[in-house]
């Protein structure tokens, strides 16, 4: 079984870019980068939907990741807590 490959999200973004910018056609880089046409376009389609968060405040995307952690701490200690009873 062939193992899968993993591309850096700069190679992605890279190749991407070249194909929006028009400088090679998205054919021209399937074969040059030996991926998928399906590939590509998903990639394209990533980057556009979420273009918009690139424009978006750093401290609103810190206060974000920040109460991420804030639930994933709590879920630890509750989940610390149950192990604790029922040992």
């Amino acid at each position: 079984m062939a193992k899968r490959r993993n591309f850096t999200p700069e190679f992605k973004a890279e190749v991407v870019t070249e194909a929006l910018t028009g400088q090679s056609s998205q054919a021209e880089l399937c074969r040059k980068h030996n991926l998928s046409d399906v590939q590509l376009s998903k990639w394209k389609r990533q980057l556009l939907e979420n273009a918009a968060s690139l424009f978006e405040p750093i401290d609103k995307q810190t206060n974000a990741s920040q109460q991420r952690i804030t639930q994933l701490e709590q879920l630890v200690g509750k989940l610390t807590l149950e192990l604790e009873i029922q040992k």
